[in-house]
């Protein structure tokens, strides 16, 4: 294993006997983590509508040296809308199907993403959690493939890879989400309506906004906090999986238990991020069960911590973190979990 420079709050300290599986693990919780209460899905998206409110509102009115923070709330408010649609994605919002797919595209419109082709390719990756060659969620390149993609292929995906890892998340998103003949029968006409949907929004909203606001106004008030969303969606989606003691698995391998409850990271962030984004980075119970609303996700969490402890893994955020995942997940190693890029090429 690589040597780990930030020491998590808790890692697995043996492996899940190969003989336990997924519904061994759901049997331990309780049932109160599945029932749906719609007073507190509601709740959560009314308040949630109304922070969005609140930092655009502040985005009016403050002064330009108070800029850089009303962004930061807003983008990270906006994730939260992003949650909101991805319970709607799971049909863990409502119990009725059109209400979830009518109020996934309604949240997920102002962050110009397709709802249906987002809950496709994320359910994709919830069945092959860590599965090399399979999961389309920071997979890591084989080195032999890395190596046969030329200096400026591998330039970005160094990029991606490292310290540039907040934009990962607009590249997934522009070159997979958004054409829909990347899927196939019912739900390529699935995609395209949610394709036409935010295309939409688009034709309608940005032509307003730039007409009323100009340019810096597109960029204050939807580009800006648009980044930090997708700084959160990368920072999110990377750490739920990422460590350098956590492997892919390959196909053959591979163990969906071990994959759901080991290979999935608990990682605490600051008390304002968990709240605007609605407690989604309790992820281990959300990938044993997507049927677990978003708040029964700390319920499910005790229950996992009481009976399958020396299985998770869980840390805390911080830049010492990024810091480490950025450095030394890169490629794939089928004994040591990852290769960093100087290993490759010191060794090449």
């Amino acid at each position: 294993m690589t040597v780990s420079t930030v020491v998590p709050d808790n890692v697995p300290s043996t492996l899940l006997p190969p003989e336990v599986q997924l519904k061994d693990i759901l049997k331990t919780l309780p049932k109160e983590c599945f029932q749906k209460d719609l007073r507190k899905a509601w709740t959560a998206a009314f308040v949630n509508i109304l922070m969005v409110g609140l930092g655009y509102l502040s985005l009016a009115i403050a002064p330009w040296f108070l800029l850089p923070v009303t962004w930061i709330f807003t983008g990270t408010a906006l994730t939260g809308f992003f949650v909101i649609g991805h319970d709607c994605g799971h049909r863990s919002f409502a119990k009725r199907r059109w209400v979830n797919d009518l109020v996934g595209h309604l949240f997920m419109a102002p962050l110009i993403y397709p709802f249906h082709s987002w809950r496709i390719l994320h359910n994709h990756h919830h069945n092959h959690t860590n599965k090399m060659d399979v999961d389309n969620a920071w997979q890591p390149l084989r080195p032999e493939l890395y190596a046969g993609l030329g200096w400026l292929g591998q330039w970005g995906y160094q990029a991606l890879r490292g310290r540039f890892w907040w934009l990962a998340s607009i590249a997934h998103w522009g070159a997979l989400h958004l054409n829909p003949e990347n899927f196939e029968g019912k739900d390529r006409q699935k995609v395209k309506l949610s394709v036409l949907v935010v295309l939409g929004f688009g034709a309608i909203a940005f032509p307003l906004l730039l007409a009323t606001t100009g340019i810096w106004g597109f960029v204050k008030f939807w580009l800006l906090p648009w980044l930090v969303f997708h700084f959160w969606m990368s920072t999110f989606t990377l750490v739920h999986h990422t460590a350098p003691d956590i492997d892919f698995q390959e196909p053959g391998q591979w163990n969906a238990a071990r994959a759901q409850l080991s290979g999935t990271v608990h990682c605490e962030y600051p008390l304002w991020v968990e709240f605007l984004c609605h407690h989604i980075n309790v992820h281990v119970p959300h990938h044993i069960s997507t049927a677990i609303p978003s708040y029964n996700l700390r319920i499910a969490h005790r229950s996992l911590k009481e009976n399958w402890d020396h299985y998770l893994y869980e840390c805390h955020f911080s830049w010492s973190l990024m810091q480490q995942i950025t450095d030394q997940c890169h490629l794939y190693h089928p004994e040591q979990c990852y290769q960093s890029f100087k290993e490759f090429h010191g060794e090449e």
